[in-house]
């Protein structure tokens, strides 16, 4: 059964085949408004969402399909103590397929281990996001034109922003992306992205400390908020809020073609005087997302009966006893499940988990 619980469970192929059917279902609407008659999505968001939530909710329901779910974890029986293991087996007598959104990182995992339906990961913590990949990548293509060869810069929240990993993943399958860092000093991307991701897949990246000296080179600018939430010390929240805002002086040294990518919610990082530059891409990108989400939702149902369609959970050769996980957010630290860990891919011989890839304590 294929999942989507990270950017890679999908190979390169595979999305391009997701983004192809997106723009042909944007093209042919009428043709597939009936093709998921009789199937019913489950969105299981178990953390506040507007965006995600409504955009699965009306991507099902332009494919002729039905919604059910909670928008609350105080809704859910998790007010009593169900774990995701156990939400998941009973939601899989109920619908076809599920969506979930959670605040601990790795819950969409052990959903997907424990489910006989697909699994959608909307959103674990901090950690991955990748429909809103998927929505960056349709977007990339519509207002670009192609993947290959392109200067992206990701700007604000590169330590907690699930968005930017996981887009960061997603790009390194391409020939000639360079990668622009901006971001303070407490919000550079985790080293870990970095060697592994970057530097073993050949993908050229820099840090920097401002956006003025790059904008000239960049073909998309990815903004992110400064989230709050995903802070332990508020005084390094409000220190570092409004490090980082795009107004219409920044964007007169952008290049004509550039354009302008955000995840949403935005705060104060892009003024509202940038909604009226034509390469303000954002709310463009919000619709996409829901196109994508069809797609997906579509070539999931597809594929799940296909033996070829396999989504590798578990990889090789893992660790389940003797360590921790150091990430106090990680399902491994906060449910009943079984730690796991894997070896680095960079050959430092250091752990990293199954569910966060964060490192042993």
């Amino acid at each position: 059964m294929k999942h989507l619980i990270d950017p890679t469970d999908l190979t390169r192929e595979e999305t391009e085949e997701i983004i192809d059917l997106a723009l042909d279902i944007i093209e042919n609407r009428e043709m597939y408004a009936e093709s998921c008659k009789g199937k019913k999505l489950a969105t299981l968001f178990y953390e506040p969402s507007t965006r995600t939530r409504l955009s699965f909710t009306a991507a099902m329901m332009e494919l002729g399909g039905n919604v059910l779910g909670f928008s609350d974890a105080q809704s859910s029986s998790v007010s009593k103590g169900e774990t995701v293991a156990d939400t998941t087996k009973v939601i899989g007598c109920f619908a076809d397929i599920i969506a979930m959104r959670h605040f601990e990182e790795g819950a969409a995992l052990v959903s997907a281990i424990n489910s006989r339906v697909p699994v959608i990961n909307a959103g674990d913590g901090s950690h991955s996001h990748p429909t809103q990949t998927l929505t960056d990548l349709l977007t990339i293509r519509r207002e670009i034109g192609r993947f290959d060869n392109i200067t992206v810069g990701f700007c604000g929240d590169l330590r907690y922003g699930r968005t930017v990993h996981s887009l960061i993943k997603a790009l390194s399958r391409y020939e000639g992306v360079k990668v622009v860092l901006i971001s303070p000093e407490e919000l550079r991307l985790p080293d870990y992205m970095k060697h592994e991701v970057c530097e073993l897949n050949g993908m050229e990246y820099s840090e920097v400390s401002s956006m003025e000296e790059v904008m000239p080179d960049l073909d998309v600018l990815y903004m992110t908020r400064v989230q709050k939430e995903r802070f332990h010390d508020l005084d390094e929240y409000e220190r570092v809020k409004d490090s980082f805002i795009l107004d219409a002086d920044k964007m007169k040294l952008a290049a004509p073609h550039m354009r302008v990518l955000h995840p949403l919610p935005r705060v104060n990082e892009i003024t509202v005087e940038v909604d009226a530059d034509p390469r303000a891409a954002y709310f463009r990108q919000v619709e996409n997302g829901k196109f994508v989400r069809m797609a997906l939702i579509y070539s999931l149902l597809k594929w799940a009966d296909h033996k070829d369609k396999e989504t590798v959970l578990v990889p090789e050769g893992v660790i389940t006893a003797g360590h921790v996980c150091a990430n106090s957010r990680c399902i491994s630290n906060m449910e009943n499940v079984t730690p796991m860990f894997r070896e680095s891919s960079d050959g430092s011989g250091i752990l990293r988990c199954v569910y966060c890839e964060s490192a042993v304590r």
